[in-house]
């Protein structure tokens, strides 16, 4: 494949920050209260917890953070808000909190739970702006960027993009499977899933998670892993980012680097249907060492692309790609690093303006279906990434990620403007609803969308119930709550 775009691949918004020593927390966890001195007067009304009213006090959240507390007046405020996609740039929150440590983050929830919407802010890919809440508090922790590297064991913090983590295995010579968009951050990425480009040899990025730290609604740090917090353990492997409480640190177990052979094949405008039909026999045929997506692109004709990369020499990967039942007019073919081949799949970091949703492929669909879909929509995308390998080898409930059993994900991109925002919007769910009549059904909540029809169950099947249940129990009152929140 030629240098392809980055929503080619993977993407996401998040949340995360740096280690500290963590108390534990959730359920059961708190300390008793303490006993009465004496027998409680009758006529004294009982006790209440009344929720707060009226703004923050600004000033005493200053002066508390590490980092700068920026308002609609200051100076750099409008560039502190802003999230990747400059659609979002007309969203107003109230302020922006810059983290430096875990206790900026106790900090900002002690002085604004209740009082407003509060979103932790990472990459800032948020598909619906939802890291950049009207009227509300982000916590933007870019600042929190370290990636510590200690044998098989990564330690990454809240504002790592994943051009950052890449560099830093690569030169530890380790690998984490992740996505390919520079600018994401590894917080979103994880709390989603993590689909990429290594997915189907080692798994996906939540796959790998072995710790993390968390800031809950209470304010309380605390780690989850599969011994402590087992259930918020779970829900952060693929429950969604900005649900349960705000990230601190992720620590991942990690692979040595392979070397990848990525490729690339060309097709005749028109053969897209014929195509698809031939890609979706052949990648359950191949070993999992080999990853691939097929690129659907509207117009007339519709045209398409199939790429991917592959844990092996040039000569095994020429093999595998002769049983591909689709003849194409151009192919190309390159050995790279692993840090080369990130950076092959890595595609632009500038800031770009779009509306997007997803669906999921578990059994084959009519490519001719498909193609008469993406007629219609010139210059929009379906960027069909393939799943199976490793992923398929945990069970659907093992993590709270669903789609264990999938083909493949199909995320439905459209360049917009502000101008034609809603047309395009407009024809990207009409997309996604003829691909749901043709047999994808299901969501990525790391493409999350709001006009997306029964979504809690697209993007969780049969797992909703229980994330609900662990939203419940770490965020009672609802502190995070947003639109497609728990």
């Amino acid at each position: 494949m030629t240098s392809v775009g980055r929503r080619t691949f993977l993407r996401a918004a998040g949340l995360t920050a740096v280690g500290a020593v963590a108390a534990a927390c959730g359920p059961g966890k708190s300390s008793p209260p303490a006993a009465p001195s004496s027998s409680p007067t009758p006529s004294s009304p009982p006790p209440t917890s009344a929720k707060p009213t009226g703004p923050p006090d600004w000033n005493a959240l200053r002066s508390k953070l590490s980092g700068d507390l920026l308002l609609s007046g200051d100076g750099q405020f409008a560039t502190a808000k802003r999230a990747f996609n400059p659609l979002f740039d007309g969203h107003s929150p109230a302020a922006v909190a810059k983290i430096g440590k875990p206790e900026d983050v106790q900090a900002c929830l002690a002085a604004a739970a209740g009082r407003l919407p509060i979103a932790a802010r990472s990459g800032g890919h948020s598909y619906a702006g939802y890291s950049v809440p009207d009227s509300g508090l982000v916590l933007d922790v870019g600042a929190l960027s370290q990636v510590d590297v200690q044998g098989d064991r990564v330690t990454i913090g809240a504002g790592a993009r994943l051009t950052d983590v890449y560099a830093a295995l690569a030169k530890a010579g380790r690998c984490l499977p992740a996505g390919s968009c520079p600018t994401v951050g590894i917080a979103g990425l994880t709390l989603g899933g993590g689909i990429g480009v290594l997915a189907r040899k080692y798994g996906l990025t939540c796959d790998h998670l072995a710790a993390a730290q968390v800031v809950t609604a209470d304010g309380k740090l605390c780690t989850a892993d599969a011994d402590t917090e087992p259930d918020l353990f779970w829900a952060l492997r693929g429950g969604g980012g900005g649900n349960f409480g705000v990230v601190t640190s992720f620590t991942f177990t990690t692979d040595p680097a392979p070397d990848i052979t990525v490729f690339s094949l060309h097709f005749p405008g028109g053969a897209a249907a014929d195509t698809l039909d031939a890609w979706q026999r052949w990648l359950p045929t191949t070993p999992p060492e080999l990853w691939s997506n097929i690129v659907v692109s509207g117009g007339s004709p519709v045209q398409c692309r199939i790429g991917g990369a592959f844990v092996g020499s040039s000569s095994a990967l020429t093999a595998l790609l002769a049983k591909l039942e689709a003849t194409p007019s151009s192919r190309t073919m390159k050995p790279l690093s692993y840090a080369g081949a990130m950076q092959y799949f890595s595609g632009s970091s500038s800031r770009q303006t779009f509306v997007a949703s997803s669906r999921i492929i578990t059994d084959p669909v009519a490519g001719a279906k498909v193609s008469d879909l993406a007629s219609g929509h010139q210059g929009m995308d379906l960027l069909i990434d393939g799943l199976g390998g490793a992923v398929a080898n945990l069970a659907p409930t093992d993590t709270a990620f669903w789609h264990r059993k999938a083909l493949a994900s199909v995320q439905v991109y459209a360049p917009a403007t502000a101008g034609n925002r809603s047309s395009v919007a407009k024809s990207v769910s009409t997309v996604v609803g003829g691909l749901a009549d043709a047999g994808a059904g299901g969501g990525y909540v790391n493409y999350i969308d709001p006009d997306l029809p029964d979504w809690k169950t697209a993007y969780y099947g049969d797992n909703a119930a229980r994330l609900g249940q662990v939203a419940k129990t770490y965020d009672p009152d609802g502190v995070f709550k947003f639109a497609q929140s728990l």
